[in-house]
């Protein structure tokens, strides 16, 4: 009779027992592990991330990309163009059969092709990730590296070097950027540094847009930094003798990696829309080498009897920004340590 009766009791001990090793369990994984797994419950974020992914494929192997399904991203089809209104024919083996409103989509143009000139959209729109994705990680790099030293720098060692920083910040802030960079790079040489044509263009959007975005970052590492520095392990390997090179590098960066991240994640999007901008206004990479931007803007002029070439370089940054933006987004939640799994 004694045992129905301590049936209750043993399931009362056992719920609690249960629960104190679970959270036993979640203490013994690292920040990464943690960061991990809420990252696999926001599928908003895994499908942005599987689209970056994606894209930085397309971008690398563009050549085998436009060998299988396009064709030469500058081969001309004029055969394709009704001479009249520089619109897509619908049968080119009859020029009065009229304008194609898909712009040629079939399985030789898979979107098409651009008016007046007929070169393939497909290619040019592959090639065109290339641009965008270098520029924009190329210039979130800079920025990175840059903002990090020097918000370390300020947050950690404080005092003159913090406020000569901090003033430098706000300058940079107040610094009129897209003005600046038309300015810029419409004065850029044909050769400079060892560069020249595209090479050199594409050098000197990745010093604007890296250089002259910093202190964004900078901030958020400093004031992260000015925090860190008061815990008790940087406290700790001071009083046992350790150098200010060793206390950033080994105690306060590697608490700063996740931010980083994360704010990288969300500062590459933002850079591709600034190349985008830069291109649109003409600016940017020299045609006829494909850009994102530079195609968008000479669409404009065919939005009546080609609306798909203004519809696919748009839905191209459309895409990229979107996917980076939640990628960063399920990102900084998995990072945030006030999350809960």
């Amino acid at each position: 009779m004694t045992a129905p009766l301590d049936a209750p009791e043993s399931a009362q001990h056992a719920e609690p027992e249960a629960i104190a090793q679970g959270r036993r369990d979640i203490a013994s994984r690292s920040l990464t592990q943690i960061a991990w797994r809420r990252l696999r419950q926001d599928r908003v974020a895994l499908g942005g991330g599987i689209v970056v992914l994606l894209l930085i494929l397309v971008a690398i192997f563009a050549p085998l990309l436009t060998h299988w399904f396009g064709h030469p991203p500058n081969q001309f089809h004029q055969d394709l163009i009704d001479p009249a209104t520089q619109g897509v024919l619908k049968n080119p083996n009859d020029p009065w059969s009229g304008i194609d409103p898909t712009g040629g989509m079939s399985k030789e143009h898979l979107l098409g092709v651009e008016p007046v000139n007929g070169r393939d959209l497909f290619s040019r729109i592959v090639y065109g990730a290339r641009i965008s994705l270098l520029v924009a990680f190329l210039s979130t790099l800079l920025c990175v590296t840059i903002g990090t030293v020097l918000g370390i720098l300020a947050g950690y060692l404080g005092g003159w070097v913090d406020t000569v920083i901090s003033r430098a910040m706000d300058i940079f802030l107040a610094f009129p950027l897209l003005l600046f960079a038309i300015a810029l790079a419409g004065v850029i040489p044909d050769e400079a540094f060892g560069l020249s044509d595209n090479a050199l263009r594409i050098a000197v959007l990745v010093f604007i847009i890296g250089f002259f975005s910093w202190p964004y970052i900078g901030r958020i590492v400093r004031g992260q930094t000015l925090s860190l520095r008061e815990r008790e392990f940087v406290e700790a390997a001071r009083s046992m003798g350790a150098g200010t090179g060793h206390i950033i590098f080994r105690e306060i960066l590697p608490n700063l990696v996740a931010p980083i991240l994360v704010y990288a994640t969300l500062l590459i999007p933002t850079n591709i829309l600034f190349e985008a901008a830069l291109s649109f206004l003409g600016v940017g990479v020299n045609p006829p080498t494909p850009t994102w931007g530079h195609m968008l803007s000479e669409s404009l002029d065919y939005y009546a009897v080609a609306p798909h070439f203004v519809i696919i370089p748009g839905l191209a940054i459309f895409i990229t920004v979107l996917a980076f933006n939640l990628f960063g987004d399920g990102l900084r939640d998995a990072f945030d340590p006030r999350s809960t799994d």
